[in-house]
């Protein structure tokens, strides 16, 4: 056949014109999509081969060869596959006879980003070679077809294309891109490894490139004759596990997450059912620096049916488990799937679903192991990740009670790692709460004279430290029935673990006092909202609490270091009329003075702030000098 030229079809035409004036970012994926293609040729040669023995011709091991030529400035993707027929290239590269056409011109019209990661979602990634090239050689041969039946392509991107025959030995395709200027980059071996590595490292082919080693003389890389394979030349979660030993895991954990660290734990599973797809999770053993910025994209890789999609696929895993790294390969998701299809699609929602609860069982097993090892494991996630697992409390009702299984908390009875189970175990008889306080510091929670007679009946109260828990609070309202209860809130009724001699004091004692309460009130009338004496304390003269539905002084704290603001509560001074410091308030003529003193120091005692320092100061001075 003598050379032709054609013209390209006319929706060729908008996607070359898009490709070439509008895609910008990510101009690497042209190589994911070329080398992509050359492995789909080469599984369509195995598939007819299975019929048509002789299609392998002399060349029994299937690879793809990429190579470049910096004087030329082009870069080469050879692979010996299926091949084209003179007929076959004038149809495949000059028309596109795919549903996914339309939409995809009409995402790069609409996206504003132009992101060029969109090309190899819609089935037409050999046109992103024009991203890179302001021309385009393709030349093939078909297998089983005479040498002289080959075919030569070639095409600048604009609205025509050649073809001619031409004399081709070897069987398949090589795509010579001819690189426009500014895209030098390219025409470097260092560089198209890595990309190389990143994309197409899962390619059960063998991806070569020639060898370069460094010239003294020529101060310059020289490159030899001799072809190295560059991918891994397998999907790792795509193999049985049987076949995989921890340390390939452990290196791949390294290779996708860029973690010096091997992994705490990991889970390697093929789910099939009405969604069918693979995942290969890993949970980090160290948090990262930005675990805290929530904008940060997820860490799981999508695939479907083994070709790379995207990065930082967050819809695949809930935001409080963003630490977790590694792959899902689907294969019912189309190749056109988009961040915004990803968040609306069923089988999304289903994969997301089990890969939650995948690595909640993963963690559970760790958590609740008979092993020491194994709970130590879980405690150092803890330390790292804990924080962030409380933020599923609200973010994911429907594993609510799987996630509080999993908490960990300080208390009066421990240090560190109390569970609701090992607190429930602990409680007294008759008891109906769980007892909780939150507090800035762990020291701020262990010193509030709001547990004074917590410690003295031993009831045991978890002390919660982290700027999260407030927020875990306003979702978590109870455990195995029982109901969290914060002992800096309300009115502490004790029930059973309360003796009838002690009700009784107290209401003795209010009677008796109402006077001096009553005289509190009016001098504090600007900063409480009510004054009464306390079942709470034992030997601090007073504390404040806020009333229940009120927000809580800690939390009024953050929101305020937040620069939000919070809803406005005055708080509730209660006051030991044990203790001596209160009896001298009825005879003292500073009483004022000693009202705010008892106020000031109550403030401080939960952690607060004074609004005025400098007057609690002269207060405590004047008695003092007096």
């Amino acid at each position: 056949m003598d050379k032709q030229t054609l013209s390209f079809q006319a929706e060729v035409q908008q996607i070359l014109h898009l490709v070439t004036h509008s895609l910008y970012s990510n101009k690497e994926i042209f190589l994911r999509e070329l080398i992509s293609n050359a492995s789909d040729a080469c599984d369509k040669l195995r598939f007819e081969a299975l019929d048509k023995p002789a299609l392998w011709e002399d060349q029994p091991n299937l690879d793809v060869r990429v190579s470049f030529d910096a004087e030329a400035k082009t870069i080469t993707i050879t692979d010996n596959g299926i091949g084209l027929s003179s007929a076959e290239a004038v149809a495949n590269l000059g028309t596109i006879a795919k549903s996914g056409t339309r939409e995809f011109v009409a995402a790069l019209q609409n996206d504003q980003k132009k992101d060029a990661q969109l090309i190899g979602q819609f089935g037409v990634g050999f046109y992103s070679a024009f991203i890179v090239a302001d021309k385009v050689t393709v030349e093939s041969r078909r297998a089983g077809l005479p040498a002289e039946e080959g075919v030569r392509w070639t095409s600048a991107g604009a609205g025509e294309f050649e073809v001619e025959t031409i004399t081709r030995a070897p069987r398949g395709t090589s795509v010579t891109l001819h690189l426009r200027e500014g895209e030098d980059e390219f025409l470097n071996g260092w560089k198209l490894r890595s990309i190389i590595s990143k994309y197409s490292d899962h390619i059960s082919l063998p991806i070569l490139m020639q060898k370069e080693e460094w010239d003294g003389e020529a101060k310059k890389q020289v490159t030899k004759d001799e072809w190295a394979t560059i991918n891994k030349a397998a999907a790792l979660w795509t193999r049985p596990k049987s076949d995989i030993t921890p340390e390939q895991y452990e290196e791949f954990y390294k290779q996708i997450s860029y973690d010096a660290q091997a992994p705490l734990a990991y889970t390697h599973n093929r789910v099939e059912g009405r969604t069918e797809y693979t995942q290969l999770l890993y949970v980090p053993a160290k948090a990262p620096f930005d675990l805290w910025n929530r904008e940060k994209r997820g860490g799981v890789k999508l695939y479907v049916k083994r070709v790379f999609i995207m990065d930082d696929a967050e819809a695949l895993m809930p935001v409080y488990l963003r630490f977790v790294k590694g792959v899902i390969d689907s294969a019912d998701l189309p190749l056109n799937v988009s961040r915004e299809l990803l968040q609306e699609s069923r089988d999304v929602k289903a994969i997301r679903e089990g890969s939650t609860k995948r690595v909640l069982s993963m963690l559970e097993s760790l958590a609740d192991s008979e092993s020491a090892e194994e709970r130590a494991k879980y405690a150092g996630f803890w330390k790292e990740f804990g924080a962030v697992l409380k933020e599923g409390t609200g973010e994911d009702f429907a594993n609510q009670e799987r996630l509080a299984k999993l908490f960990r908390f300080a208390s009066t009875h421990a240090d560190e790692g109390v569970s609701f189970a090992d607190y429930l175990k602990r409680m007294k008889d008759g008891q109906e709460a769980i007892y909780y306080i939150t507090a800035d510091s762990l020291a701020a929670a262990k010193s509030s004279p709001q547990l004074e007679i917590f410690r003295k009946k031993g009831i045991e109260v978890l002390l919660l430290v982290d700027r999260v828990d407030e927020w875990m609070l306003s979702h978590l309202y109870e455990f195995d029935g029982k109901p969290l209860q914060s002992v800096a809130k309300g009115a502490i009724d004790l029930g059973k673990l309360e003796d009838e001699a002690e009700k009784k004091h107290v209401e003795e004692a209010a009677a008796a006092f109402k006077p001096v309460l009553d005289r509190l009130k009016e001098t504090l009338k600007d900063r409480v909202k009510d004054v009464r004496p306390t079942t709470r304390l034992v030997e601090s003269p007073a504390c404040i609490v806020v009333e229940e539905g009120d927000v809580s002084a800690h939390l009024a704290r953050l929101l305020k270091q937040a620069g939000q603001s919070a809803p406005a509560a005055k708080p509730v001074l209660e006051v030991n009329v044990d203790h001596a410091l209160v009896k001298r308030l009825d005879a003292s003529e500073r009483f004022d003075d000693l009202a705010h003193i008892l106020l000031d120091q109550a403030v401080l005692a939960e952690g607060g702030h004074l609004e005025d320092p400098a007057a609690y100061v002269r207060r405590v001075n004047g008695l003092l000098a007096a």
